[in-house]
């Protein structure tokens, strides 16, 4: 195999035991404008530090975006996060590209976060579900927004791919979804209970197998009407079967009704292989676009990640490096191109622990496999 080095900076080793709260002295600093340059800089980086108890100074937040600084939904986990280590958090205002984060110690019990708008409850989830890991006993969260909104995972992804991949590190969490929440409105609400762990296990993922089962759900909400569901799933069937031709497809058309905030609609299709792997494909409703396109677009979508031979889809990558990060001993993932979300999450996972990352071309020449030395976070409260 031939190395390929990942394009963010590598940083030095921290020299602070990661299981040890450092001083504000030993304030790191990040900058927020680095390759993907987004809220994922800051959900992995407040992770953590949460975590490891390293205080963490982050500047020039989003500066590429059309709207730079903190949003709603960056702000509200950030919020979330300083609460769950009793954390001190200066300069955190909408629009603001500087914060300063000092954890504390990591408090189980109930935590609430409203984005009071459409923002993800799964990017939420994402800052929340590490740092819950380290505490002394279960937390409960109740986060509120958008459980299927754009630009971020839908609530079905994060509980039928990202969860059960998530688990082979010893991660164990439930969520129960109160009410489903689209753009723009929001109103969604997700219940969510996390286990602490000792410490987190490798994961070796390189064998794909071959895919043995396609499933998923079409679903429409409010006053849109249930024909629009079964269109999306016909278009998505009809699509998959130009190269899959020996699989049952089952595609679930439904319609939300008590249990959904405005109206909506989208569909997710999972693929799932003889290893255990997953991939999905997934598309939202927007106005003027007609529904055998959401269809088709979440099919191809899913094809292109089946084609692509790896052991996790374009979207779980990034998802799991700080678990890779986290856990004692060597993960290796099997991927398709290394994406600048994983790059990035990479960067700031050497940076805030004593993780080492190599990303290697498989002999394939077309997957890549993703190496990690994990730090062996150690939860010392149980």
């Amino acid at each position: 195999m031939e190395p390929v080095p990942v394009s963010a900076p590598v940083s030095a080793p921290v020299s602070a035991p990661v299981s040890v709260p450092v001083s504000a002295s030993s304030e790191r600093h990040i900058d927020g404008s680095i390759l993907e340059g987004g809220g994922q800089i800051l959900r992995v980086a407040a992770a953590l530090s949460c975590i490891t108890g390293s205080a963490i100074k982050i500047t020039k937040i989003r500066a590429g975006r059309s709207t730079p600084g903190l949003r709603p939904q960056h702000l509200t986990g950030l919020q979330l996060v300083s609460d769950l280590c009793s954390g001190g958090l200066q300069g955190a205002s909408i629009g603001s590209t500087d914060i300063s984060l000092t954890p504390g110690k990591i408090q189980s019990g109930s935590h609430t976060a409203d984005t009071q708008t459409a923002g993800s409850v799964c990017l939420l989830l994402q800052l929340a579900l590490p740092c819950a890991l380290f505490a002394d006993s279960s937390s409960q969260f109740c986060l509120k927004g958008g459980t299927n909104a754009d630009m971020a995972p839908q609530i079905d992804y994060t509980l039928k791919v990202f969860k059960p991949i998530v688990e082979k590190f010893g991660v164990h969490f439930d969520c129960d979804i109160r009410m489903r929440g689209y753009y723009p409105r929001g109103g969604g609400e997700v219940q969510v209970t996390v286990n602490p762990v000792k410490e987190l296990q490798p994961v070796i993922m390189t064998e794909r197998g071959k895919i043995v089962r396609i499933h998923g759900r079409a679903f429409v909400a409010g006053v849109l009407p249930y024909k629009l569901a079964k269109d999306m799933a016909a278009a998505a069937v009809r699509t998959i079967r130009k190269e899959i031709k020996d699989l049952y497809i089952n595609i679930q058309s439904l319609q939300e009704k008590e249990m959904a905030c405005g109206n909506g609609n989208g569909i997710i299709i999972i693929a799932e292989s003889s290893t255990g792997c997953l991939f999905a494909g997934s598309a939202l409703g927007k106005k003027g676009v007609y529904v055998d396109k959401i269809g088709i677009e979440a099919a191809e979508m899913l094809l292109r990640n089946i084609r692509q031979n790896g052991c996790v889809d374009e979207f779980l990558q990034d998802q799991l490096i700080i678990f890779m990060a986290l856990a004692n001993g060597t993960s290796r993932i099997r991927t398709a191109a290394v994406t600048l979300h994983t790059q990035t999450a990479i960067h700031i996972a050497e940076q805030l622990t004593e993780a080492k990352f190599t990303i290697t071309k498989s002999e394939d020449e077309q997957t890549f496999i993703i190496e990690c030395q994990g730090s062996g976070v150690s939860n010392l409260r149980l």
